[in-house]
């Protein structure tokens, strides 16, 4: 285990010297952050019939979903794309750990390093003059601690079951665009659930992307019982088993048919 801690760590120091992306990423989520507020804003007041969330809850979720984008699975890192194209991923087989146990520590770097930059500043400066409000209690604040730490394992467990699909395919331009609008749709990114219409809203609470993004928000805002958090805890959990399972599946399938030219 601690091979793998140690490469993550040494993944998330390098990750961390991007600070010039990191402010980019913030000046662009605030902007983009401040275009949903108002759109949502000119929804509501225009609207004659009730909501099943409040302006202030959409405002929040909003603002938390700016922050935290870059925790979500919508991309592959670009070496690990790069290294599997080009036949280097044979450097990779060539290291005595479990090639999917590294994969995963990379993808929580991935996941984890730009965020800590951006997620903490947007947080404050929405905090500080866009409306972003605290959580209405102690108790939901746990608990979007909880959905959050659920959401984190699932985005990680996501983002390394589409770079084992990048052995399967010989492009991976498709898949990325595919996996950006399948997690900004229909996670609750862009539009809440609870505001999606009704006969499309069971579909959608039926797939896994709602954990990455509208269970942790929801305790955040109050729109949920802090006290089903464990249940959806376990439902989150119960998607990351799954995905990482097919991933062992897809990567021992994929190592079998892998082919690299040259020396």
């Amino acid at each position: 285990m601690w091979a793998y801690r140690s490469l993550f760590a040494a993944r998330f120091r390098a990750l961390l010297q991007y600070r010039g992306a990191a402010i980019g990423g913030m000046a662009c989520q605030v902007f983009f952050g401040l275009i949903l507020v108002m759109v949502y804003e000119a929804f509501y007041r225009s609207g004659n019939s009730s909501q099943p969330m409040t302006i202030s809850q959409v405002r929040s979720y909003v603002w938390l979903g700016q922050a935290f984008l870059a925790m979500l699975p919508w991309n592959v890192e670009g070496e690990q794309r790069l290294m599997i194209r080009t036949g280097s991923v044979a450097y990779e087989l060539l290291r005595p750990i479990h090639l999917y146990s590294l994969w995963f520590a990379r993808s929580l770097a991935w996941r984890t390093a730009p965020t800590a930059m951006r997620a903490v500043p947007i947080l404050v400066v929405a905090m500080a003059f866009f409306g972003l409000a605290f959580p209405p209690s102690l108790a939901a604040a746990g608990a979007w601690v909880l959905a959050m730490g659920g959401a984190l394992l699932l985005s990680v467990s996501m983002t390394t079951l589409f770079t084992i699909l990048l052995m399967w395919t010989v492009s991976g331009d498709g898949f990325n665009m595919l996996f950006y609008a399948m997690v900004i749709l229909l996670s609750g990114m862009n539009i809440p659930i609870p505001l999606f219409p009704g006969w499309l809203r069971p579909v959608v609470e039926a797939l896994p992307f709602r954990c990455l993004v509208d269970i942790p928000y929801r305790m955040y805002v109050g729109y949920a019982d802090p006290g089903s958090v464990f249940g959806l805890l376990a439902l989150q959990l119960a998607w990351s088993g799954v995905t990482i399972g097919i991933g062992l599946l897809l990567m021992r399938g994929g190592l079998r048919r892998l082919t690299i030219q040259g020396g």
